[in-house]
């Protein structure tokens, strides 16, 4: 398998990937990440391939032993759909949606939108930072509404989920990990006592709706509910955080801000251009063969989600951005068993953010370049310094 080095800390890389993910594909569609150490699928055929493929799985099958200063987050974890696999995946995925419906996320779409022009109405006039102001109180506002929680904790929830997905980030250190522990016991605390609340009081909400489908069955703990909102916040906050930073920073700087219209076929150009997430890990429960070559039982494997997103045997000239590119699935959500729960709430989000962005404000414009932050195996912006006003 091809060998290929690029620090993930690397100042040019966090802030472009793309040239390093070009000269990875040059040499195939696997090749070995020696600063990770892991083989990785950089093609869109061969990440595709292994996402769809229910032999390749997320947890180990030997699970490595739990440092105990780590155990609080790991004791969440063990109840995330997003680590299990079935039958627990089917039951517990099952279970949420019955929850979780289509419906009750399509109702979000006025209120979002409403929530999407009041945040607008607050940008002070000359340079704003956009991130700050716009793209992160949003999803964590519609986050709380969902879940039922008041509004006034949205400060903690963002503070709360910035802590728990730095255990995901390239180089972290044991500070970083002291404050993902300390996020996840407040944010189980919480969580734990207003479940018991919800109980007593139940309400049109997201948490009495999971009380509901658990008693009814008599199927989803406590522990399972808990892990579970954390998911939506920490999964989906993230991403839909960084997927309106990145669009609107595309559509800047293209020329397409203002003269395209907000169609969902741009939104889906926006996710596959510059998504939020760019690796996601598998393991292999067996020999696979993939795209040639044999992967033995227990590797374990990255699917370079911004790479396959960009894999020229897939799409004509992907370097560019293209909001006319015929529809094409791309993998920004992931594929397959693990697809992204909250994937229609990220793409209701996104497309009204963008469509209140350019109603609003349609002289919108760059004032500084924008700063990607460090915090790869994620790619979103640490600021986005516009003209608002």
């Amino acid at each position: 398998m091809p060998v290929f080095s690029q620090d993930p800390l690397d100042a040019g890389f966090v802030q472009d990937p793309y040239p390093a993910y070009d000269r990875m594909r040059a040499l195939g569609p696997l090749i070995y990440w020696q600063d990770y150490n892991l083989p990785c699928a950089v093609s869109f055929a061969a990440a595709n391939a292994i996402l769809r493929d229910r032999r390749f799985g997320r947890m180990p099958l030997d699970p490595p032993e739990i440092p105990p200063h780590l155990a609080p987050f790991y004791a969440v974890e063990a109840h995330s759909m997003l680590e299990l696999e079935p039958p627990r995946h089917t039951r517990l995925r099952s279970l949420v949606l019955r929850a979780f419906t289509s419906r009750r996320i399509a109702a979000l779409g006025p209120e979002i939108d409403a929530l999407s022009h009041e945040l607008i109405d607050t940008l002070p006039d000359g340079p704003v930072d956009l991130l700050t102001q716009f793209a992160q109180p949003l999803p964590v506002t519609i986050i709380a509404r969902l879940l039922g929680v008041p509004e006034t904790l949205a400060p903690d929830l963002l503070r709360w989920s910035n802590a728990m997905v730095g255990m995901y980030q390239a180089g972290r250190t044991r500070a970083d990990e002291d404050r993902a522990i300390a996020a996840t016991t407040e944010f189980v605390d919480f969580m734990r006592g207003y479940i018991a609340a919800r109980r007593q009081t139940p309400r049109d909400d997201l948490i009495t709706h999971l009380i509901a489908v658990e008693e009814e069955g008599d199927r989803l703990t406590t522990d399972e509910m808990i892990s579970t909102c954390i998911l939506l916040l920490n999964a989906g906050h993230e991403a839909t955080v960084h997927s309106i930073g990145n669009a609107t920073k595309t559509l800047l700087q293209t020329g397409h801000y203002g003269k395209t219209p907000i169609s969902d076929a741009l939104i889906e150009e926006t996710l596959r251009f510059d998504p939020p997430l760019h690796l996601f890990t598998r393991w292999a429960y067996e020999d696979i063969e993939v795209v040639g070559r044999t992967l033995p039982k227990g590797t374990q494997i990255a699917c370079l989600l911004g790479a396959a997103n960009r894999c020229t045997k897939h799409w004509d000239a992907p370097a560019k951005f293209d909001p006319n590119r015929s529809a094409k699935a791309n993998l920004a959500f992931g594929a397959g068993l693990h697809f992204c729960l909250g994937a229609p709430l990220a793409r209701l989000e996104l497309v009204h953010a963008l469509r209140a962005l350019v109603s609003r404000l349609p002289g919108l414009k760059l004032v500084q370049p924008p700063i990607y932050a460090d915090i790869y195996h994620f790619h979103g912006l640490k600021s986005l310094i516009v003209a608002a006003k």
